[in-house]
């Protein structure tokens, strides 16, 4: 299993949780701040399965190009997970 943590801008986030959701991927978003993109931004938390990792991140791709080479849309980082555990 892997973390995905994906920061995104702002008015990006509504738009990518919409997508992901729909795909059948569990996000939790987390305002966040920081100078990362510089600007406003959030933070989405994606548990996936080890298989599901590429297909999120050529989706996340997808919904968050690069426009502006000097201006990132997002970063993301891949975390591998020890232990997952559902409380109550």
């Amino acid at each position: 299993m892997k973390l995905i943590v994906l920061i995104v801008r702002d008015h990006d986030a509504d738009a990518t949780i919409h997508q992901l959701v729909q795909a059948g991927y569990r996000v939790t978003r987390i305002a966040s701040t920081g100078g990362v993109l510089r600007r406003g931004q959030a933070t989405l938390l994606m548990g996936v399965e080890d298989a599901q990792v590429e297909p999120a991140l050529t989706l996340i791709r997808s919904l968050l190009p690069r426009t502006n080479p000097q201006e990132p849309r997002g970063l993301v980082f891949v975390l591998p997970v020890e232990r997952f555990e559902q409380i109550g």
